[in-house]
């Protein structure tokens, strides 16, 4: 079913959006789809292209694509699967930076990780950048053939600095001139079952805080003067949500009509559990996990691509 008055149940993955229409069979205008399957359905890729406004008005997203790397948490924890899934998200990272970067040449590379390092919920951009590799400061001594040049930073969130993060990046970026900025942050998800086990890659950039409804400076590429890619993983979901989810399901079982289920839930007051959001109660272990994957995609990518 699609969203219920104001009942809207909050996401920041574009493969939720699409999958919100009714019918997910059904084309929309200006959306291309594509998903792909591995190791026997546990690992599915799927591409999301925004193509051009009419798209990007339904979707509700900007123009660009969304690729999503979707796994399950016990197949993740298997060291063999664990490297393919690595080995898939940096092949991902060199597909999407292939026409926003000369991949021919070696890159500087700037990561930021977005987010608080004491919310554990909010501390994947911190943990990331704390596991790759950085190099910057030792470029003359980097071989041309050794890989690109990474630097790194984590900006902190607005009540620690009292600057909007896009201040804090455009101002590195305006003296290192790197040539591309890849951003990590904490996002929200409609389904608990995506928490921590989905990866969004797009080249569309990012908007701090849009997961818990406090929207910042976007970091984008208009607003860097660079590409941007942002990486996201769902690490809450609104409790509203849930609720809306479990209550739907279960009028469904008892056969009401779709439009007495949506009139039924367009009338319940969502005030109660307004900005209460649920993350899982492992989510320290889940968030290194998830964190350790994309810190080693990460330094793959760029010790690979030059």
């Amino acid at each position: 079913m699609g969203e219920y008055g104001t009942m809207e149940k909050r996401t920041d993955l574009a493969i939720e959006v699409r999958e919100s229409f009714p019918e997910d069979d059904v084309e929309v205008s200006g959306v291309k789809l594509n998903t792909e399957s591995l190791e026997d359905g546990k690992i599915q890729v799927t591409t999301v292209e925004i193509v051009n406004d009419h798209g990007a008005e339904e979707m509700g997203k900007p123009i660009g694509t969304y690729i999503t790397l979707e796994f399950d948490e016990m197949y993740q924890s298997q060291e063999q699967v664990h490297s393919k899934l690595v080995e898939r998200f940096a092949d991902i990272l060199q597909d999407i930076t292939g026409g926003l970067v000369n991949t021919d040449q070696k890159l500087c590379l700037f990561v930021s990780g977005l987010g608080n390092r004491f919310a554990t919920p909010d501390a994947l951009g911190p943990y990331v950048v704390e596991h790759i590799s950085v190099n910057r400061h030792l470029e003359e001594d980097i071989p041309q053939e050794s890989g690109n040049v990474v630097c790194a930073v984590v900006p902190g969130v607005m009540s620690q600095t009292g600057l909007e993060t896009g201040e804090i990046l455009g101002g590195i970026i305006a003296r290192s001139k790197p040539d591309l900025l890849l951003v990590i942050d904490a996002l929200a998800t409609r389904s608990v079952k995506r928490l921590c086990r989905t990866i969004q890659i797009t080249d569309t950039g990012i908007l701090p805080g849009a997961g818990v409804g406090n929207h910042r400076y976007p970091i984008n590429r208009d607003t860097m003067g660079i590409p941007v890619i942002a990486i996201g993983v769902p690490t809450v979901v609104e409790a509203n949500t849930i609720v809306l989810e479990t209550m739907e399901e279960v009028l469904q079982r008892e056969k009401f009509s779709e439009d007495e289920i949506s009139l039924f839930l367009e009338n319940i007051s969502r005030q109660a559990m307004s900005n209460l959001f649920v993350t899982p109660k492992d989510i320290e272990a889940q968030i290194n996990q998830v964190g350790d994957l994309i810190a080693q995609g990460i330094n793959r990518y760029s010790a690979q691509n030059h």
